[in-house]
């Protein structure tokens, strides 16, 4: 099965709780989009710092998931962000990953969230380990 069909087929709880559509998935990176709803938000009715982070954290662990031997897993060791930019309720944030270090016992990504206009909202880099 294509890995985006079986993201978007199986979601994780958390990525549903979010709302994240996953529109393309490789072991080389991954882009999900996510609408920001009133409950991801703080005052005034922009998107919450800890959703940004959260929306980052699942797309750099989904693709180290992708790049994982069989019978690994993993988990996030180290995570810096740097919040850049509103994303207000109604929009829809746009984030997308790709490696900068893809090693046997981590693997290290960058996420990039856009407004669907094109605006920085954060950047995010992210270690996750391979256990």
């Amino acid at each position: 099965m294509d890995k985006l069909q079986y993201l978007n087929d199986n979601p994780l709880p958390f990525a549903r709780l979010l709302g994240l559509k996953f529109v393309a998935a490789s072991e080389t990176g991954v882009t999900a989009e996510m609408l920001v709803r009133p409950d991801l938000c703080t005052r005034p009715d922009i998107l919450h710092g800890g959703a940004v982070m959260a929306f980052a954290d699942t797309l750099g662990a989904v693709a180290t998931v992708l790049n994982l031997p069989e019978g690994k897993t993993t988990t996030t060791i180290e995570s810096k962000t740097n919040f850049l930019g509103p994303a207000p309720v109604g929009s829809t944030v746009i984030g997308e990953t790709t490696p900068i270090h893809r090693g046997r016992r981590t693997m290290v990504w960058q996420t990039r969230l856009t407004t669907d206009q094109g605006k920085l909202v954060a950047v995010v880099t992210q270690t996750q380990m391979v256990l």
